[in-house]
């Protein structure tokens, strides 16, 4: 049998230590804020367990047996330990709820994520902040594995084993050079035109290959690419060397847009538009920091867009 079912809980060792402190059953009943008769019924109860009597009741008050006096003694080691082993869970939960593990895309974490740890530092100074950037694949791999507390993916949907919520909208644009021979074309290109020209891409397993993918699989598939990249950076300076066309957000963009060194290509036929994504693991609640950043974004993406994000945190 368990040790649990032989020895008196922490609560009945409480009770008697502080019977023996005080003199009195009564008096321990209102320090430990229970009834005289709940008291008196769980040190019964006590002695039935240990199979000897703890305590000597008289008009005067309560002390203890020789055998109590025993118990009472090992209990305030028991009562100890119990003390060292809250104060070390404590520690521990002081500590989970001082750091934030956060995993996030490229484009989050270029271009959002900035922003939302500066106002969070701002509200939680102490909490230190660890952020890693990956494709949205790989995002979803760490949070699953629990080597991150909240990740932040692109795509249509939720990866499989996570819980999400949309923390805000992005698009994804053509770009080329201002010497490319699209940058002339006011009309833009057709979808056709787009799934048969080998493009500059991210790799399979990015939020932007996969959005790219999915909606040219209507109009022949993705033509193999000209060039793989794993950065955004990468990517813009591909399109400004004029090594061919560019998909990318139009987040990433906005400064060589307006200055000139990119031209946006429309491609009227398709609908390029993708949620971003906070996501953590399934069944379970995000707490602490990460709670707390959570909120943040949503409350960013909501009123950005002037209504609620498709789900919410738990």
């Amino acid at each position: 049998m368990a040790v649990s079912h032989r020895v008196p809980d922490l609560g009945a060792l409480e009770l008697l230590l502080a019977v023996v402190r005080l003199g009195s059953l009564g008096r321990a009943a209102v320090e430990l804020g229970v009834t005289q008769p709940a008291a008196s019924a769980r040190i019964r109860s006590m002695e039935r367990q240990v199979g000897v009597t703890l305590l000597e009741r008289s008009p005067r008050g309560s002390r203890p047996t020789e055998a109590g006096a025993l118990v009472a003694e090992w209990a305030r080691q028991v009562i100890g330990a119990a003390e060292a082993l809250d104060a070390g869970l404590s520690a521990l939960r002081e500590r989970r709820d001082g750091r934030l593990r956060v995993v996030a895309s490229l484009t989050v974490a270029e271009y959002l994520m900035p922003g939302w740890l500066v106002t969070l530092k701002g509200a939680h100074p102490d909490v230190a902040v660890t952020l890693r950037t990956a494709n949205s694949t790989v995002v979803a791999d760490q949070v699953r594995s629990g080597e991150a507390d909240l990740g932040f993916v692109e795509g249509a949907r939720t990866p499989a084993g996570l819980n999400g919520t949309v923390v805000a909208a992005d698009r994804l644009v053509v770009v080329v050079s201002p010497r490319h021979r699209w940058a002339r074309r006011r009309s833009g290109v057709t979808a056709a035109e787009l799934a048969r020209t080998p493009l500059v891409l991210r790799e399979q397993g990015s939020g932007t290959r996969e959005v790219l993918d999915r909606a040219l699989a209507a109009h022949g598939g993705t033509a193999p690419p000209l060039l793989q990249l794993a950065s955004t950076t990468a990517l813009k300076a591909a399109a400004e060397s004029g090594a061919g066309p560019v998909v990318v957000s139009d987040l990433a963009v906005a400064d060589e847009l307006a200055g000139g060194r990119l031209i946006c290509v429309p491609v009227p036929e398709l609908d390029l538009s993708r949620p971003l994504r906070a996501v953590w693991p399934a069944g379970q609640r995000p707490t602490g920091p990460a709670r707390d950043l959570l909120s943040l974004t949503v409350f960013t993406a909501t009123s950005t867009r002037g209504e609620p994000p498709a789900g919410s945190p738990p």
